[in-house]
């Protein structure tokens, strides 16, 4: 029997007269079903979090606090039913899954600590006058399926400390394990405040223009962050935006080959490439090209592909088949324009059960190659060789995206220099995808705008109101 998810509505657990099937992509079977909500749902969650947002507001921040440490700590104490059927749902590898499930409640528990001061302005003999913070009210989250519940928690957690409610709109591909948290957390956060609901792609654009939601917190690609933007503007909604990348990594002359080539294979094929954050354009120095390409693509081949529930999965499948044919075609424009493969060129097997494509490294395809130009999402990585820093530095740049990158050198002051350079909100220097609650992150050019962590993430959900007093003279 298919187990039957339900939506956390006004603390109450409840469904739909109709049901969205939710697939496991290593096999494609029906693994839950989970209520198909419209615009009628979505008027009773807002309803429920817009009378919540009253006493919430109020509630002093401590208190506001010590309820998301009660989410972190719930994650926590379920880690291991979580993670399995986070798995099944999102098709990640077993240990991917538990650090997915492991980083939420750390990242929720660590922004539980994160407080709202206000700042004196001017303290004088005429006048008193103190910036405080206020929450925005009413937040519409719209999650991706990559990492479903870790981006879930990174919007619910700084909203609940802000004094904001939230009506969370989970994708239709992965809503399972996130309406699980939704039942685990539901006598642990006062009711109204955190609503979770599933719906399919047309849900989006209802939370987007709905007039009773304040504030827009969205994960997901440029193209949707741009209908938001459009959906939001009618309202003038606040909105946070986190899309795509074509996230690139320079390789420097005197990078240590052998300690370099396994960082830099997962810097590109963590999650099957299904990271906003992941190296999507290797750029390595003509000096060490040869040797390196042949280390990460000697590495691959020892790295199995396949059902993430299965001992020794390291990459799993595509999340969904839309994503899946996507990368699929752009292995097969490489083949049709005659790039060279060091691994793979397989397309998959389109006949065959589960969303699975072989690890595919490209050998210098050209610039204006549709693997180089586009984000893939995919375990698909191009190698490419440059000359001088200086020209690795204008090709790196040269994207409409900004969202992250990284450089990889011996000499970290040369590393820091370039990372200077490069047009991304995030760039490492000798590591990849570390992210920190305390640490704000977000992207440039067309890869979003607005923070996510650390302070000024928090400070997202509230405006800033001033308060001035005049002070009689002194007689």
């Amino acid at each position: 029997m298919t187990t039957l998810y339900k939506n956390l509505i006004n603390g109450e657990m409840v469904t739909t007269d109709t049901t969205l099937e939710v697939l496991n992509p290593a096999n494609e079977e029906v693994i839950g079903l989970v209520p198909s909500c419209g615009a009628a749902e979505l008027d009773q969650a807002v309803a429920a979090a817009r009378a919540a947002f009253k006493s919430w507001s109020k509630t002093p921040i401590e208190e506001r606090q010590k309820v998301v440490q009660g989410i972190s700590k719930a994650i926590s104490d379920n880690m291991d039913e979580l993670f399995r059927l986070l798995t099944s749902e999102q098709g990640k590898p077993h240990a991917q899954a538990q650090q997915e499930i492991g980083g939420a409640a750390a990242m929720s528990g660590a922004q539980a600590t994160l407080t709202l001061e206000d700042e004196v302005n001017e303290d004088s003999d005429t006048r008193l006058s103190r910036t405080r913070r206020v929450p925005v009210g009413v937040v519409g989250g719209i999650v991706p399926w990559n990492f479903p519940v870790m981006m879930a928690v990174q919007k619910i957690a700084p909203a609940l400390v802000s004094g904001c409610t939230i009506v969370l709109k989970p994708s239709p591909f992965t809503p399972l394990a996130t309406l699980r948290l939704a039942e685990l957390i539901k006598d642990v956060v006062p009711a109204g405040v955190v609503n979770i609901i599933t719906g399919e792609d047309n849900l989006g654009p209802l939370i987007t223009e709905h007039p009773d939601i304040d504030k827009i917190t969205f994960t997901g690609s440029t193209a949707t962050g741009k209908k938001i933007m459009e959906g939001a503007s009618k309202d003038l909604k606040r909105i946070t935006l986190e899309l795509g990348g074509n996230d690139a990594s320079i390789v420097l002359p005197d990078a240590d080959v052998e300690k370099v080539a396994e960082q830099l294979f997962w810097s590109s094929f963590t999650n099957a490439g299904q990271v906003c954050i992941a190296a999507k354009r290797i750029y390595i120095h003509e000096d060490i090209y040869d040797d390196l390409s042949a280390a990460i693509a000697e590495y691959a081949k020892h790295v199995k592909v396949g059902d993430g529930a299965q001992q020794g999965t390291a990459v799993g499948p595509i999340q969904n088949k839309k994503q899946y044919e996507r990368v699929l075609e752009l292995i097969q424009d490489a083949k049709d324009n005659g790039y060279q493969f060091l691994v793979g060129g397989d397309e998959g097997d389109p006949s065959g059960t589960g969303y699975y494509v072989p690890i595919t490294i490209l050998d210098n395809p050209p610039e204006d190659a549709r693997i180089v130009a586009e984000e893939q999402f995919g375990p698909v990585m191009p190698l490419m060789k440059f000359s001088t820093v200086d020209e690795a530095i204008e090709r790196a740049n040269a994207s409409e995206y900004g969202l992250a990158g990284a450089v990889w050198t011996s000499d970290v002051d040369k590393g820091v220099e370039v990372a200077e350079q490069m047009e991304t909100g995030t760039v490492w220097v000798n590591e990849f995808m570390h992210l920190s609650p305390f640490v704000p992150f977000g992207g440039h050019k067309q890869s979003g705008f607005g923070a996510e962590y650390g302070k000024e993430g928090l400070l997202e959900f509230t405006y800033p109101q001033v308060i001035t007093v005049k002070r009689e003279a002194a007689a």
